[in-house]
């Protein structure tokens, strides 16, 4: 087996300034009590300010006060783990958490998928930097070797043959050990892993915990290592808190798209679409305010369902300042990919129907748009209803208009040619609504082609109820 260990670095970090429109902007991360509040991260533009890790905010103050300060949540750290590993739960089925800000995948059952590891490294960097996330990555035979090497490099990929030299040059407060252990071996003059390995083994059982052992064969590969199994949960929650008022619609356009852009990204790792999700707008007092938003089918395509939220949400009128902006998922059913051509003639710029749909719906509300259904009834006015989502039945093999008249008009033609017919309705007995009719396909001296009637047994005038495209 192959292990990747993806390693996020400022992961607390990172979840904040991809909620931000401009990430430039100095940013700092606080914790700590009120009388002493302590810089737990920085962004590069603070860190040009002077602003480091460990100060007090007193302290970066007094270097400058133009930079944006948030709470630091440790909480945040595990739910963004977690969503991760939705992300690569798309690439493997072997995802595990067991390792603080990182991510241990399982990767030489996806190679035969994804291509050469080269490629594949590609395509997970190129989507993590598309999420905002910082990342460190490296490839081992086994899981803890992978998780100890990406402390030291970043992009190294190794084999079974290769392993035991780059672990012999590892330094002792790389390798992974309890903090007490890499203390006691370096005061023992005991730099490099190499040199732990050339020890007696029976001498370390006696200095040190069994654990050091079991750590050194694990790393080695010698015995197997038991991880815990990411599973994906039936449901999506994203929430974005603001540290300021956020009084328009417009403004809270950017976090949609990022919130419908995390929903998809969850989608495709668990191999599912959503049908329907809310929009809750938490206000600093009342119930949140609900935005519903449902579609007639499954879909994940990140910028349909943009669009489709927008469309909701800017017909709502803020009853007061919005403090938080949350989305959740509950109605996740199987996702079918929409049959298509090989080759799509459709234009750049135009919408495939399911697309457009939706987005009429949006805009116009669900009543606006909406489909055809049969009904079990032969009169051809009473054939047919309108519904939200239309039906599944099969149209009945016989000749049809596609454009049936709401109120049948006499047909000007005195001498109609007869292609088809008759074929005699007789229906409607129930409701009141009896009808005996004879009906014709014919065609007038234009060459049009109508559906005509005439009372049963050919007494009286023919009627045309529908044209024929």
């Amino acid at each position: 087996m192959r292990w990747a260990c993806i390693l996020l670095p400022q992961l607390a970090l990172d979840a904040v300034l991809r909620t931000r429109e401009d990430p430039l902007q100095p940013l700092v991360l606080v914790q700590g009590p009120v009388q002493r509040r302590l810089v737990q991260a920085v962004n590069p533009a603070a860190r040009e300010m002077g602003i480091r890790r460990g100060q007090t905010l007193t302290a970066a103050r007094a270097l400058s006060d133009d930079f944006v300060c948030v709470e630091h949540d440790p909480e945040h750290i595990q739910y963004w783990q977690t969503f991760l590993a939705a992300w690569a739960y798309r690439f493997s089925s072997h995802v595990s958490l067991d390792y603080p800000r990182a991510l241990l995948v399982e990767v030489q059952t996806s190679l035969g998928l994804f291509g050469p590891w080269p490629r594949f490294e590609q395509r997970l960097r190129r989507e993590l930097t598309q999420l905002g996330f910082s990342h460190r990555i490296a490839v081992a035979p086994n899981a803890l070797a992978a998780r100890v090497l990406v402390n030291v490099a970043d992009g190294l990929a190794v084999d079974e043959l290769q392993l035991p030299t780059c672990l012999r040059e590892l330094p002792v407060s790389r390798c992974g050990f309890a903090p007490e252990a890499a203390d006691a071996l370096t005061r023992m003059g005991l730099r490099k892993l190499h040199q732990v390995l050339a020890l007696p083994r029976a001498s370390l059982a006696r200095r040190f915990p069994r654990s050091l052992l079991d750590h050194l064969d694990t790393l080695q590969g010698l015995h197997p290592l038991a991880l815990g199994a990411y599973q994906p949960p039936d449901d999506f929650v994203g929430r974005v808190e603001f540290n300021f008022d956020v009084e328009s619609i417009a403004s809270l356009l950017f976090p949609l798209r990022r919130l419908t852009g995390d929903l998809a990204v969850f989608l495709a790792g668990r191999d599912c679409g959503v049908q329907r999700f809310v929009l809750h707008l938490e206000h600093r007092e009342g119930e949140p305010t609900q935005v519903s938003v449902g579609l007639l089918s499954a879909e994940r395509d990140p910028g349909m369902l943009f669009e489709l939220a927008r469309g909701r949400l800017e017909v709502v009128q803020l009853r007061a300042p919005v403090q938080a902006f949350a989305l959740r998922a509950q109605e996740l059913p199987r996702f079918v990919p929409a049959a298509s051509e090989l080759f799509v003639e459709r234009p750049q710029q135009s919408l495939a129907w399911e697309q457009l749909r939706e987005r009429l719906r949006a805009r116009l509300g669900d009543d606006a748009v909406q489909g055809l259904a049969l009904c079990a009834d032969h009169r051809p006015e009473q054939a047919w209803s309108a519904q939200p989502q239309p039906g599944n039945q099969r149209v009945r093999e016989l000749p049809r208009p596609g454009w049936l008249l709401a109120q049948p008009q006499p047909l000007d033609d005195l001498f109609p040619r007869i292609l088809c017919g008759p074929e005699r309705i007789e229906s409607g007995w129930w409701d009141g609504g009896d009808v005996r009719r004879d009906y014709y396909l014919v065609e007038t001296r234009d060459g049009r082609r109508a559906w005509a009637f005439q009372a049963a047994g050919g007494a009286g005038p023919l009627w045309i109820h529908g044209w024929f495209a």
